[in-house]
């Protein structure tokens, strides 16, 4: 399976390239804004962005292995069935793409193309069971069992397992959604919260200095000792643990690495807490395999990285 391997990450309002080998070894990439006008430009744009850094990387088309397309939503085979951000809905991307650049093309879900990047090239490297959790505007769970892929059109979303039944309410339909709870945005409404409730809390101070209230603002003010803000991460890191500990119960991995936005929090709020309250959660604290608790470790590069090397998670 030597050559070169493309990998797509089609962002809400950016499209990233890159070039890799074998290994995963990021070669060249790129970069550029979103703009749909439809699915067949839509396709000729990933491909155009294909052939640039493919170009970068001194290939050509007879060099490539495949080039692999990571998408937030749902697919299925070369089909996308539906994305919440791009009017895509059961269209032959797969296709359409082939159109423009005769070479194989595999479609994935982007937390999918995520874990296969932190698998081959990151916090997973040595390890065959391995869950990568994005914590952004939802929960993404990307899934490695026995070396690979647990996705396609059967993709986990485990941002929409219940954590409180008839709570939140979810865009999904359900209420009381684990992402309703441990997502970014959850998050931002907890400080908003805490800011109305404590008018003397350093949130506020943070809050103008930034603008505005984001995922960092109550651990910045955690991390200065605000009583307040300490008070929000530790109800954070609770709803974070006890759906983390589900799917660690469930599936048994040998660690579950936690990517996105909110991740990049200080170890001793988030990670360090986590680990603990993850460890009395689970069953295994009664005996056998515990799961490490990780950092994910390629930043922006992880869904890169994951679409090129997709056909090598999901070859038999």
């Amino acid at each position: 399976m030597s050559g070169l391997f493309i990998g797509i990450d089609v962002g809400g309002t950016n499209l990233k390239a890159g070039v890799t080998d074998e290994a995963g070894l990021l070669l060249a990439s790129a970069h550029r804004p979103l703009k749909f006008r439809g699915a067949e430009p839509f396709a000729a744009d990933l491909a155009a962005l294909a052939a640039e850094v493919l170009q970068a990387a001194g290939g050509t088309c007879q060099d490539v292995v495949s080039v692999g397309i990571g998408l937030p939503g749902a697919v299925s085979g070369g089909e996308v069935l539906f994305t919440p951000n791009i009017p895509l809905a059961h269209v032959p991307l797969a296709e359409l793409f082939r159109s423009h650049m005769d070479v194989p093309v595999l479609l994935g879900n982007d937390a999918d193309c995520a874990a296969v990047g932190e698998y081959f090239q990151g916090a997973g490297r040595g390890v065959r069971d391995f869950v990568v959790l994005t914590l952004g505007t939802g929960i993404g769970a990307g899934i490695i069992l026995d070396g690979r892929l647990r996705g396609g059109e059967a993709s986990s979303e485990a941002g929409h397992m219940v954590l409180r039944a008839g709570g939140e309410p979810c865009p999904c339909g359900r209420r009381g959604c684990w992402e309703q709870y441990a997502a970014a945005p959850a998050l931002i409404r907890r400080t908003r919260a805490a800011m109305k409730a404590h008018p003397e809390s350093l949130l506020h101070r943070l809050a103008a200095e930034q603008g505005t209230v984001d995922g960092r603002t109550t651990f910045l003010a955690a991390e200065a000792g605000d009583e307040t803000a300490l008070t929000v991460c530790r109800d954070y890191v609770e709803d974070l643990a006890e759906g983390t500990a589900n799917l660690v119960n469930l599936l048994r991995p040998e660690a579950v690495a936690f990517g996105g936005g909110v991740a990049g929090a200080p170890e001793t709020l988030l990670l360090e807490p986590l680990r603990h309250r993850v460890g009395e959660l689970c069953y295994s604290r009664h005996g056998g395999r515990s799961a490490r608790i990780l950092r994910a470790e390629l930043g922006n590069d992880a869904g890169i990285i994951g679409a090129a090397l997709l056909c090598r998670a999901t070859s038999t």
